[in-house]
């Protein structure tokens, strides 16, 4: 076992036997269940043992098959083991298989020791700041499509050849191999393991179980100790307890405001034909249900399942090879991600370029985190990026306006619409295919309306 300083030994010790006596706790838990069933009166009986004669005077029971009992890891078990080896900063972008982890990090550590960031890269970045001002490895969270985003700072900053500076990657493994999931993430699933591999970044499976987590733990720690560099740890689909948020994150309200389903169906009242490219998460999925809802065809739409924070540049491709009006349909979490292409798109003062930003401020189909997004005057960023026209609705009669007047404007232009967060509870998923929405699309902007559509 690699040394240890002699500070940090007894709180890391300490931490893996409050661990493991939880662990075991939980365990003798479930044993008393495995022996008894409750018979059909209500009553409680013991298991059935063959009724022979032999074994009548046999007082032993069937053992309870522990194997078989899906263990999950406590998100306090797993922050207790973080914090014995001196991690207290914690940085990054939220995730789906991440939100019981990220959740309780929220609740329990203070602002200025967890930033949500804008995206990947400028997390990790923060974590190199933190250990060149303390020493000490940072926590930096993120799925596994935002590995792209981490890249840059990985090789050029982080790496051992370059400044030698240690931080622990959490990464939530969507498109897992074997694993059902959707096809934005299969490819980068298969792909993760490879991606780290090859950029040189050592990691482990994080286990769903308290020692086997403590395990691997003090593997990572060792490691970043001894060489310098970041380590991975991929966590796979429930890995984690649930934990519930309870802290409150900061978000609109007001009587006449509407969700993001509602502010959708308002702009294909008023933009009934024209091409729209919709950002990633429940802006896509309620944009194809009310298609199906109302029997129009998807051909208008571009459903950007993939991408977080560049469905605005494919909209500005897209306007710059047509004469017609395009609408980028954005969210705040996405624009924040890649703000840098507000700059862009005012640079190329394109007439038929219209832009909604849907602003909940909420990672809404992740977990509902704080972006960050209320108070950030994002008109105010557009103006001052060079947009011909920038406004904000927050009422049903104000998007309403707010639309017509954006369809008569010339572009660039830019509406925010101030919304509540959440989305129906039985909001599905698009039922064709990525390729069959491009086809659909690409034909639409062709004006070849005679082949068919989806």
């Amino acid at each position: 076992m690699p040394a240890i300083s002699r500070g940090l030994w007894p709180q890391r010790w300490s931490a893996f036997r409050v661990v493991k006596s939880l662990s075991q706790s939980r365990l003798r838990h479930v044993q008393p269940c495995a022996r008894r069933m409750s018979s059909v009166d209500g009553s409680e009986a013991e298991l059935a043992v063959p009724s022979d004669s032999r074994n009548q005077a046999d007082t032993r029971i069937y053992r309870p098959m522990t194997e078989t009992v899906r263990t999950y890891l406590n998100p306090a078990h797993f922050f207790m083991l973080l914090r014995a080896h001196g991690t207290d900063f914690f940085a990054g972008v939220p995730d789906s298989l991440l939100k019981d982890i990220c959740a309780y990090i929220t609740d329990n550590v203070k602002q200025s020791q967890h930033v949500i960031a804008a995206n990947e890269g400028t997390a990790l970045a923060m974590a190199a700041g933190h250990h060149l001002a303390t020493g000490k490895i940072a926590c930096v969270y993120l799925q596994n499509s935002g590995l792209g985003n981490t890249i840059n700072p990985l090789l050029s900053l982080c790496s051992q050849k370059v400044y030698a500076i240690p931080a622990l990657l959490l990464i939530g493994w969507r498109g897992e191999p074997g694993k059902k999931d959707e096809p934005q993430h299969l490819l980068q699933g298969a792909l993760t393991p490879t991606m780290l591999q090859h950029m040189g970044v050592p990691y482990e499976i994080l286990p769903d179980y308290a020692e086997g987590a403590f395990e691997v733990i003090t593997k990572a720690y060792a490691h970043m100790e001894k060489e310098k560099e970041p380590f991975a740890l991929l966590v796979k689909k429930e890995t984690f307890e649930k934990y519930r948020l309870s802290s409150q994150a900061e978000v609109f309200n007001g009587q006449d405001m509407l969700h993001r389903e509602e502010i959708l169906e308002e702009v294909i009242e008023c933009f009934p034909s024209a091409p729209l490219v919709t950002t990633t998460g429940f802006t896509s999925r309620e944009m194809f249900e009310l298609r199906v809802q109302k029997s129009q065809s998807h051909r208008h739409d571009f459903l950007t399942v993939g991408s977080m924070g560049h469905c605005s540049s494919i909209a500005l491709g897209v306007a710059l090879s047509t004469a017609q009006d395009v609408l980028c349909i954005d969210g705040d979490g996405a624009a924040l991600m890649h703000m840098g292409s507000f700059a862009t798109i005012a640079k190329c003062r394109l007439k038929n370029f219209k832009h909604v930003l849907i602003n909940n401020a909420v990672h809404d189909s992740v977990g509902g985190q704080p972006t960050g997004s209320v108070q950030i005057d994002f008109p105010g960023v557009a103006r001052a990026c060079g947009y011909q026209e920038a406004m904000r609705a927050r009422s049903s009669e104000e998007v309403k306006n707010s639309l017509r007047k954006l369809k008569e404007t010339p572009g660039p232009c830019f509406l925010e619409v101030q919304a509540l967060p959440g989305a129906r509870a039985d909001l599905g998923r698009p039922t064709t295919s990525t390729h069959q929405n491009k086809d659909a699309f690409m034909n639409h902007l062709r004006g070849r309306e005679d082949i068919l559509s989806f």
